[in-house]
């Protein structure tokens, strides 16, 4: 079933787990805490969302607009963020354990504590990115 949601919505702790949100427009939404694990949100809009705490284990955000979204947090292991736009993003403590972050954009996004064990890098633009006490290495 395809779900469509629109911007500024309140979906604090909604539970969205395997939701088709493939280019939903969710700009500025608040999913704070919400379960979004496995959920499709290919293209999406996310721009400037909240999603402090969110559960986006193995999601996909192939190509998804993060800009300025607040990721605080999140915990996005094994998520696939290939092409995703996370310009000014806030990820500060997110687990990003095996992510996908290949050709996203991560220009001045705010990387402060996050778990980036076995993520994948490649091509990605980190121009000005806050990686202090982020953790890159596997164990």
């Amino acid at each position: 079933m395809k779900v469509q949601i629109g911007p500024n919505a309140n979906l604090i702790e909604a539970n969205l787990r395997g939701a088709n949100l493939i280019g939903a427009c969710l700009i500025e939404a608040d999913l704070t805490e919400a379960d979004l694990r496995g959920a499709d949100l290919r293209g999406a809009n996310l721009r400037g969302a909240k999603l402090i705490g969110a559960n986006l284990i193995g999601a996909n955000l192939i190509g998804a607009n993060l800009v300025e979204a607040n990721l605080r947090g999140a915990n996005l292991r094994g998520a696939d963020l290939i092409g995703a736009n996370l310009i000014e993003a806030n990820l500060r403590e997110a687990n990003l354990i095996g992510a996908d972050l290949s050709g996203a954009y991560l220009i001045e996004a705010n990387l402060r504590g996050a778990n980036l064990r076995w993520a994948n890098l490649i091509g990605a633009n980190l121009h000005g990115a806050d990686l202090y006490k982020a953790n890159p290495r596997g164990p």
